[in-house]
């Protein structure tokens, strides 16, 4: 993904917060149907929590002071990030190079979630699963399948491994789409009847019929990797409504399995340069209530490149390999 903005972005949005960018009565420009038009590269990193930190209780917002502060913080992360290296060596330092966890622009929130009102996750119900696995290639003597995105139960197999190793669900792509370390970018197409929604990681194409007759459910029997998506359009919002998940991933983070989850996604065009990505996770038999988010979404002047993971996929098999060799060395040695 090449990250250039467009021309203005970055004046405008170093200065505003995205609330003053997101005024409520911009109007979208339209499609060649008369749709509000969503279509481009939209980048949704972010260096927000999905979840509130205790110490803001119910507050949704950050002060003035407060975003001042976290600016300086960045700055002064971003001018030791050279001297990093020479501390840490090249070895601490790769992933580094490669993270993209700060958002375009000022995010003015302090968690991502805003229901429940105290910015965090439901509690779990009883006997859902709570953890399915860490990451590196330590045996947790859990069970397959795994469920989660990244992290595994131990290196035997691929099947150890999670998810977004095995190059079957991206980390980040969801659905429901989460800022993560890298590759936070989507890519939205429209027509008069579909919506296809690209993610750039693991490039996953979501197919999204809008018509009367695209929106007719899929049999319950019928249970796909990211579920069912079904779309229409709520005045200047496209919802999309995605049910019929298969299980085999997790419901949310390493919680549940996504059997029973139903989730609701909402796109609104906020300004020029912005989206409002707004998701809803309804899952009854791994949360207590639902819960809701939001995600800001800048568009960028670039282009998605195809993200070749099976093609490319060296890592899994060098953890493999890597455990075998381990496997053989002798015990003083491991």
């Amino acid at each position: 993904m090449e990250k250039l903005s467009v021309a203005c972005l970055f004046a405008f949005s170093t200065v505003l917060p995205l609330s003053s960018l997101a005024a409520d009565d911009y109007k979208a420009a339209r499609t060649e149907w008369g749709q509000p038009n969503l279509q481009g590269v939209w980048n949704f990193s972010s260096n927000r929590p999905m979840q509130r930190p205790a110490n803001f209780g119910e507050r949704e917002f950050l002060t003035a002071d407060e975003v001042e502060e976290s600016q300086r913080r960045r700055a002064a992360q971003d001018a030791n990030s050279d001297a990093a290296l020479d501390i840490e060596g090249v070895d601490g330092s790769y992933n580094d190079f490669w993270i993209e966890n700060a958002g375009i622009g000022v995010d003015v929130r302090t968690s991502h979630i805003v229901y429940p009102s105290n910015g965090r996750l439901p509690s779990l119900v009883e006997g859902a699963i709570a953890g399915q696995g860490v990451y590196g290639g330590d045996t947790t003597g859990e069970s397959r399948p795994v469920r989660i995105a990244a992290g595994g139960i131990g290196t035997d197999g691929p099947e150890d491994r999670g998810l977004s190793e095995r190059c079957i669900i991206g980390f980040n792509a969801g659905p429901p789409m989460i800022p993560s370390l890298y590759n936070n970018n989507l890519q939205i197409i429209q027509h008069q009847d579909t919506v296809v929604l690209v993610t750039e990681m693991i490039h996953d194409a979501r197919m999204v019929p809008l018509s009367a007759r695209g929106n007719a459910p899929l049999d319950d029997d019928v249970r796909l990797w990211t579920g069912d998506s079904r779309g229409y359009w709520d005045g200047e919002t496209l919802v999309v409504e995605t049910r019929n998940f298969n299980g085999l991933s997790s419901s949310f983070g390493a919680a549940g399995t996504s059997y029973d989850k139903v989730l609701t996604e909402r796109f609104t065009r906020r300004g020029p340069i912005t989206v409002e990505y707004e998701f809803t996770v309804d899952d009854p038999s791994t949360f207590t209530d639902k819960f809701t988010a939001i995600v800001p979404m800048t568009k960028v002047a670039g282009q998605l490149y195809e993200y070749a993971c099976h093609e490319g996929n060296y890592g899994m098999v060098n953890i493999l390999r890597g455990a075998r060799v381990q496997e053989n060395l002798p015990a003083s040695e491991r």
